[in-house]
């Protein structure tokens, strides 16, 4: 056990000097514009809705709860921290404490979804709201001459991430449709994702950084839930993660499809499936544990997770060591995964072309 500890304790101080290593290839001021679920929300659900995340939320790296769903920073956190940005990015609803907002925003909400559209806070919601946020910007360098906002120049050149589908995978499967009917309702999701791309294009957008979905399956909430499920070889529920392969693969067909049809925007699409299967798949190479377990929750082995006593509310327990587990609360990933999982994504060798993530700053 004390080998293994310090094999991830020594991979986690490399993937650290790994993001800081790199962060010196941007030219100018990084800004990005993000667009998505809990899996990027940076505080969006609390800010926008009130509701509560509290500690334990939080404890690892920000010692107190941020509105991040994790014991500390997520994927898009440690991508930021990767470029030297001045500071993680802002959600855009919390208008209370950050209102310069100078290296881009956070448009992702945790339960956010394609479909369906015009529901708080779903991806066109979500595109609506950079509108306005670009409009209003603009206008204030303007006429007030703001020159610490995002100009055009800085419009232009963001990067424009999309990281989101997941919920709609799950939320079919959770109104007991067939396999066979989630997958008729994946083109709509895709078709969602293209509409959101092209009008971010008419913008001025030019660079997407575009995520897949992950392993559905493997999560400790859906494997607590789910009744008379089949599993794989790896203890996942087969029909969840086919149907996310077959949303990736879509996507991946919509980016190829984009690349020919907007000819001067570079489009890079990222494999984050293979990045998380790949964590729960070979968890002991990387220092994890009960890879299938959540670190916080209720009920204990195999997956400590209770609809009932979710993690945080009153009769959960949490893990000593959120090092040692991959999940964290049944659906969201620990720091120490999500530190991996950057470590994978910045690599480049998962992303479709292979394209460092810096690419939209370095001039």
């Amino acid at each position: 056990m004390a080998s293994r500890f310090h094999f991830h304790f020594f991979f986690s101080m490399f993937i650290i000097l790994f993001t800081v290593t790199i962060a010196s290839q941007c030219k100018y001021p990084p800004v990005i514009f993000n667009f998505g679920d809990s899996n990027s929300d940076t505080g969006g659900l609390v800010a926008g809705l009130g509701f509560p995340v509290n500690l334990p939320y939080g404890r690892t790296f920000f010692r107190r709860s941020t509105g991040r769903l994790s014991d500390g920073r997520l994927l898009i956190d440690f991508l930021c921290q990767s470029l030297n940005a001045s500071s993680f990015l802002n959600p855009y609803l919390d208008s209370l404490t950050n209102s310069k907002f100078t290296n881009g925003a956070n448009f992702a909400v945790a339960g956010s979804s394609t479909l369906p559209k015009f529901v708080p806070f779903s991806l066109n919601i979500q595109v609506m709201q950079f509108l306005r946020f670009k409009a209003r910007t603009l206008e204030l360098v303007t006429t007030a001459g703001l020159g610490n906002f995002i100009n055009d120049e800085g419009f232009r050149n963001a990067l424009y991430m999309i990281d989101i589908g997941q919920n709609d995978i799950a939320d079919s499967f959770s109104k007991n449709l067939s396999y066979v009917q989630v997958i008729k309702r994946i083109p709509s999701v895709i078709a969602e994702i293209k509409n959101a791309v092209k009008v971010l294009y008419n913008e001025g957008g030019r660079k997407f950084w575009i995520h897949n979905t992950g392993p559905l399956g493997c999560l400790p909430q859906k494997l607590s839930l789910v009744e008379n499920k089949v599993l794989d070889p790896h203890g996942c529920i087969s029909n969840y993660n086919d149907a996310a392969k077959v949303f990736n693969e879509g996507l991946l067909h919509l980016c190829q499809e984009m690349r020919s049809e907007l000819k001067d925007a570079t489009i890079v699409y990222v494999d984050i499936y293979a990045i998380k299967h790949d964590l729960t798949v070979n968890a002991t190479k990387y220092g994890f544990s009960s890879p299938l377990m959540a670190c916080c929750g209720n009920g204990g082995p195999p997956y400590n997770y209770n609809i009932r006593v979710t993690c945080g509310h009153p009769g959960s327990q949490v893990c000593d060591q959120g090092s040692k587990f991959i999940n964290w609360d049944g659906i969201h990933y620990t720091e120490a995964a999500n530190s991996i999982i950057a470590s994978k994504v910045l690599s480049a060798a998962y992303s479709t072309p292979r394209t460092p993530f810096d690419f939209f700053c370095r001039g």
